[in-house]
């Protein structure tokens, strides 16, 4: 369902997002997420690679059965958990400030 706006709305929005802590707001996103998900793909394609092109190194032993593919693959789980939780963090501190402040001045303009 598409939701509808008022023109006040979309003037109180195109409004804020001009200002210089909407563009921060994006910049400090932008800023984590690009650089954490290009190494998150770097590692993940590593896994790949090596799964395809360095089976001997994939089927090395490690402890008993286990062999350094499935340490690999386990820690792409624990490396997938651990981005969730750092992102958590550094939203809480770094973005959602900023963000409930702008949504606060949004509310406010928009109910005048």
């Amino acid at each position: 369902m598409i939701e509808r706006t008022t023109a006040a709305e979309d003037a109180a929005y195109a409004r804020i997002r001009s200002t210089e802590e909407f563009h921060t707001l994006k910049r400090k996103y932008i800023g984590f997420v690009v650089p954490v998900t290009i190494g998150f793909m770097a590692w993940y394609l590593l896994y790949v690679i090596c799964s395809n092109w360095a089976p001997d190194l994939m089927n090395a032993k490690v402890v008993g059965n286990i062999n350094v593919a499935l340490i690999f693959g386990l820690l792409q789980f624990v490396s997938t958990f651990a981005i969730a939780i750092w992102y958590s963090k550094f939203s809480v501190k770094n973005l959602d400030p900023l963000a409930d402040s702008l949504r606060a001045e949004y509310d406010e303009e928009i109910t005048r």
